[in-house]
């Protein structure tokens, strides 16, 4: 259900230049914002960071995916599946993804976020949606050209904001902008708006990465609140709401993501089974073979509560029947 994709490389590169740059600041005494996050006792290995990155964007996913089924558990008159996949949903985003984010260090000063922030809209305004609008014209698939379009564009808006924050934040000079709106999305139940392959994998990468941003960069904002900064907690959650309820949604939208309670049901259940006897197992072998313990608790904890997730779905996809 959770897979790589492009961004998740340069999101892992980002983490580890953060790290750099932070450890930059502390030799030269240069003191150092408390951090919204709290930092791992011992730094991970580089490959315990890639699964944690790779959980992260899970979770992320999931959380966004999760809201949306919730969403139409309660068009079908399921108020009680709507709510338990509400529920699931901050527990991924405020629980799970959360406490992956402290140990791969994702969270550093304002402007290391910033900067973070910069690379990964630079790199889908340039390079991954228009590529993407490029190959979904070849294949025919005019409607996802014109939204990955339209996404490339927004991401651009989203950078020279942030390159304008950082100005601001590094320099005392100029404003943070004003954080951008979201256009609110419906994702109603439905197939594939789409025909070709290439594009429908497309759009899961973009949905995945757009599940990502937004939950880092409403770890962004709770940084940027913790140290003052309102303007800039308010530019990172404007941009977390158009990642999710406009290009996530757009996105789902066109691949059919949302389909009918029951299967939303199945589909989870995939999913969280998958990372509970799978993926977190794996993870966590890969951890403890390093030495990284903490890590390897917590993907043994986060395979645990995969599965009591699973569970209380499969209870729930019962009680349809």
């Amino acid at each position: 259900m959770f897979r790589h994709s492009i961004r998740a490389l340069l999101v892992a590169l980002s983490t580890l230049t953060a790290a750099s740059q932070a450890a930059t600041a502390m030799a030269l005494a240069v003191p150092a914002e408390p951090h919204t996050v709290a930092p791992a006792a011992q730094s991970p290995r580089q490959q315990t960071v890639s699964d944690l990155t790779t959980t992260m964007k899970g979770e992320a996913f999931a959380h966004a995916s999760y809201g949306l089924f919730g969403t139409q558990a309660d068009r079908e008159a399921h108020p009680a599946v709507g709510k338990l996949f509400r529920a699931t949903a901050q527990t991924e985003l405020n629980e799970h993804l959360k406490q992956a984010a402290a140990l791969a260090g994702t969270v550093g000063t304002n402007e290391a976020n910033l900067r973070q922030a910069i690379n990964g809209e630079t790199y889908e305004h340039q390079v991954m949606y228009r590529g993407f609008a490029d190959q979904a014209r070849m294949d025919g698939d005019d409607e996802a050209a014109k939204l990955f379009t339209e996404i490339a564009a927004d991401e651009g808006r989203h950078r020279d904001a942030y390159r304008m924050a950082l100005t601001a934040v590094t320099t005392g000079r100029g404003s943070v902008p004003a954080p951008p709106k979201a256009d609110m999305v419906p994702v109603p139940a439905g197939m594939p708006k789409v025909k070709a392959a290439r594009t429908m994998a497309n759009l899961d990468t973009a949905m995945h990465g757009e599940a990502l941003a937004h939950a880092k960069y409403m770890l962004f904002a709770e940084r940027a609140r913790q140290t003052g900064n309102q303007a800039l907690a308010r530019l990172f959650e404007g941009t977390a709401g158009v990642e999710l309820h406009e290009h996530f949604a757009g996105e789902a939208a066109l691949a059919g993501h949302v389909r009918m309670t029951k299967d939303n049901l199945r589909t989870a259940i995939a999913g969280e089974h998958n990372e509970a006897t799978n993926q977190y197992p794996g993870f966590a072998k890969r951890a403890t073979a390093v030495g990284d313990t903490a890590a390897a608790r917590y993907f043994r904890d986060t395979a645990a509560a995969a599965a009591k997730h699973a569970a209380a779905f499969q209870q729930a996809l019962d009680q349809l029947h």
